[in-house]
């Protein structure tokens, strides 16, 4: 088992967190009754969970909620508050209020923007409710089409490593690294060319490339890829996929992962999840590290709907809920610094949690080729607290 499958595999959790019977006591609120998933404190099982002053501060068997507010989650699970480390909601004003009712308290706008244009969403991202963090575009107008016309690096003057560095140093509050689009109808030949001058720009902080269908070999584009640097989409089809004809993955590819790059899903809506695909992926063994929606207005009420429908996806696919609920929280809080104190209910922790129903039936699946697949069990955003405060699922 290699270093990131040990991340994402969480079954056979030993149950902790205290057997007592807390007191009561000036808690502000106590989720009752659900069964908690935290991968980062390994409990598995049903508990209470008690918040104070925006944290965490007791799971246990049962506790006293004595005159806090209480939420019911019977029947339901209780999860860290999820971080979508591919979105695009800072590009929408309301964007990040959306994400709440399902359940995302952390993300990541992922090159949206280049710096003709950060401001943009800087803004938006600033005056949203949960931690909203910024990876530039290296591309200075940001995401510009994809279709025949080509997409924002077919003119390679675009990338311009000096306008992406003096935007970082505005906005480094909230700027964590530098996005790069490498499909051929956005980048053409100049795909690692791109990605060269994203690393120049980023100075060392993590760079994130969108792959598949590249005009490069994926080989060389894995070659440039440093520690802390994360491909998304890995679950894109040929050409230069991860996976050769054979269905076995890429030399580069586990290479990369040895020297600490990370794995994420970034579902989307045009060209990057395509069934056979994925299964070919996790039959080879190779689990991501993370799981994110590429999240846009559009796509959220089409092929994904939301965060939790992502996680069924996985799920059907044969992960369990162990381990979708690691890469959607522990594991995606590990990738950038911002979202270190979170992805976990560990006491003195952001109180940032998410209720899921688990439901039972016959649930149809698209992939980005409107690919069906039908399930048996689809997660179903249920509520979520931030920073404390509960918010019910809108009806």
């Amino acid at each position: 088992m290699n270093r990131r499958t040990f991340l994402t595999t969480t079954a056979g959790f030993a149950v902790l967190g205290a057997r007592q019977a807390f007191s009561a006591a000036a808690y502000d609120l106590v989720i009752k009754g659900g069964h908690v998933i935290d991968p980062a404190s390994k409990i598995n099982a049903v508990r209470d969970v008690a918040i104070a002053g925006g944290k965490i501060v007791g799971v246990a068997d049962k506790i006293d909620a004595g005159t806090a507010q209480v939420v019911n989650a019977a029947g339901k699970y209780v999860i860290p508050g999820m971080i979508d480390l591919h979105s695009h909601a800072g590009a929408t004003v309301g964007g990040p209020a959306m994400n709440i009712a399902d359940g995302v308290t952390g993300y990541v706008d992922a090159g949206s923007k280049g710096a003709t244009n950060i401001d943009d969403v800087v803004a938006v991202v600033k005056a949203g409710p949960q931690t909203g963090r910024v990876l530039i575009n290296i591309a200075k107008p940001g995401v510009s089409g994809g279709g025949q016309g080509g997409g924002e690096l077919m003119d390679i003057a675009n990338a311009d490593v000096a306008a992406a560095k003096a935007a970082i140093a505005k906005h480094r509050d909230v700027i964590v690294g530098i996005k790069a689009r490498l499909s051929a109808n956005v980048a053409g030949k100049n795909d690692v060319e791109a990605l060269r001058r994203a690393e120049e720009a980023a100075g060392g902080l993590p760079v994130m490339i969108h792959i598949g269908q590249s005009v490069s070999p994926l080989s060389q584009v894995m070659a440039l890829l440093k520690k802390g640097d994360v491909v998304t989409h890995l679950f894109a089809p040929p050409p230069e996929a991860i996976i050769d004809e054979a269905g076995k993955i890429l030399p580069s590819v586990m290479d990369a992962r040895a020297r600490g790059v990370w794995f994420d899903m970034g579902h989307g809506r045009g060209g990057h999840f395509r069934w056979d695909v994925a299964e070919k992926v996790l039959a080879a063994g190779f689990l991501p590290d993370t799981l994110s929606t590429d999240w846009t207005p559009e796509g959220r009420v089409s092929q994904f709907v939301d965060f939790p429908t992502v996680m069924s996806k996985l799920m059907y696919l044969g992960l369990s809920l162990e381990q979708v609920v690691a890469m959607a929280t522990s594991n995606a809080a590990k990738v950038f610094e911002a979202f270190r104190d979170k992805g976990t209910l560990k006491i003195g922790s952001v109180a940032d949690v998410a209720l899921l129903e688990l439901r039972r039936g016959e649930f149809e699946f698209l992939d980005n080729y409107q690919g069906k697949r039908i399930g048996t069990q689809k997660l179903v955003p249920a509520g979520t607290v931030l920073a404390g405060k509960w918010s019910p699922r809108p009806a």
